[in-house]
């Protein structure tokens, strides 16, 4: 009897710490959904001040230069928004399948990077300078010879994006993979585990913060990129929308491209942080900060 009553009590205590921790869960995901949307808006604020603050700071022709007024009437309260706005919505949508497709490429090939590196030292030591090299060298200036060895569609989008996306995730998840605990590590090597059995079992969870780092810096340097491809050879996206009203004198459509572009990054970098901030508080991590 005694013992059947310590077990339910022992039962009893489990449910209630699962309950516990659901509910600190839940409370560490609201925390995070605030921290965003208050850092999302302080930004904007930020955003704008700086705006109207530098056309009026430098003088600028309000011919040339456009405020958030501007903006605002070119895709809401003018006659032609509607248009405006379908045409930045359909050229939008092409920058995003672009930035997308070098997003993904360059950070799988940057985690397979990483797990060689952490298998391999060698690897890591002939591979991490060369990377770090072609890292210095200028994008602006490699995109010519990209565009003239891969064409001018979708695939060089995917080469640039990439590579905008590849080293600073490369060098992130590295960091994150070699921050697991030496401790953890030794204690998987002594019960025979393998060089694989410590990365899948140990080193790939302890990089999670490291990693959502890594994303939430790609995602506008991935939209960057794939903006600097349309602009310099595909002729489609934001990119090229943004270089032919430039070139016809459309300030108003410049403006607005610049501020969606801007918008769209912003939103996608706080959607990212609270996913990451859900996925760590359920694995009792914290996100990394500073990134």
């Amino acid at each position: 009897m005694i013992d059947t009553l310590a077990s339910t009590r022992t039962a009893a205590d489990a449910v209630a710490r699962r309950r516990e921790i659901r509910r600190e869960s839940s409370r560490q995901i609201l925390r995070a959904l605030g921290r965003s949307l208050v850092t999302f808006a302080l930004t904007l604020v930020v955003v704008l001040v700086l705006w109207v603050g530098a056309i009026e700071l430098f003088g600028i022709s309000s011919y040339v230069a456009k405020g958030p007024a501007d903006v605002w009437a070119y895709l809401v309260t003018d006659d032609d928004a509607g248009e405006h706005v379908a045409l930045l919505r359909d050229q939008l949508g092409i920058s995003l399948v672009d930035a997308f497709i070098g997003f993904v490429a360059g950070l799988v090939v940057a985690l397979l990077g990483a797990t060689a590196f952490r298998l391999s030292k060698g690897v890591e030591h002939a591979l991490m300078p060369v990377a770090m090299l072609l890292r210095s060298v200028p994008l602006i200036a490699l995109a010519p010879l990209i565009i003239l060895v891969f064409g001018r569609d979708v695939t060089t989008v995917a080469v640039v994006a990439g590579i905008v996306v590849l080293f600073p995730a490369l060098v992130n998840i590295v960091f994150g993979l070699h921050s697991a605990s030496p401790q953890m590590l030794d204690v998987v090597t002594v019960y025979g585990g393998s060089s694989w059995t410590t990365l899948r079992k140990v080193a790939l969870p302890a990089s999670a913060p490291s990693f959502f780092a890594a994303v939430r810096i790609s995602v506008p340097g991935a939209l960057t990129g794939a903006l600097l491809v349309e602009w310099l050879a595909t002729g489609d996206g934001i990119g090229s929308t943004i270089q032919t009203a430039y070139s016809q004198v459309q300030f108003s459509l410049v403006w607005s491209a610049v501020v969606v572009v801007t918008t769209v990054s912003l939103v996608l970098y706080n959607v990212v942080q609270v996913i990451e901030s859900i996925v760590l508080s359920r694995m009792g991590m914290t996100p990394r900060q500073g990134s």
